[in-house]
């Protein structure tokens, strides 16, 4: 397993998703619970800001950990505040967030030697058993599967109405 490609193809299911959503469809809630295409991109953009800060912990750079913290703290809630934080954002704001943030985390992430990424109990918190790897897959990578696979059901909803002509890949 390789850090770098569990982010790389994460986000390549991300980007070959959401790029079959119609502008118009983004912020048509109820594509996962009450939320929007948008809104999940925004959450999506939010895990991507924790994530900086904390490859910045690991690699030795020293930065605020905000979003780290206050997903640490009560994740549903932070997911309540991040996705409204965003509200105001157009789906493109939202969206350049996401792409830049991702891009920070491939950043770091190089930085950070592979032993490293691979050392057992790096993330006390997360189980003494785990690596960095375990957690980018699990928290990360099957994270944006499983809000990639709802979008994927929203388009196929909206080929099913007529609402997308062409049939979604």
């Amino acid at each position: 397993m390789h850090a770098l490609d569990i982010l790389k193809y994460g986000h390549l299911t991300v980007a070959g998703t959401v790029e079959q959503v119609p502008e118009s469809e983004w912020e048509t809630p109820d594509v996962c619970g009450w939320w929007s295409t948008k809104d999940i991109i925004a959450h999506l953009a939010s895990f991507e800001q924790a994530l900086v800060e904390l490859l910045s912990q690991i690699s030795g750079t020293e930065g605020p950990t905000t979003t780290l913290d206050s997903f640490s703290e009560s994740p549903q809630e932070f997911n309540d505040i991040q996705v409204a934080r965003r509200q105001d954002k157009t789906p493109a704001e939202v969206w350049a967030e996401y792409v830049e943030t991702q891009a920070q985390t491939i950043e770091l992430l190089a930085r950070i030697p592979v032993t490293r990424q691979r050392q057992m109990g790096l993330l006390s918190w997360y189980g003494p058993e785990y690596d960095l790897e375990d957690f980018l897959v699990y928290s990360f990578y099957g994270h944006k599967r499983e809000h990639m696979a709802q979008v994927a059901i929203f388009l196929d909803l909206l080929v099913r109405q007529g609402e997308i002509v062409s049939e979604i890949g």
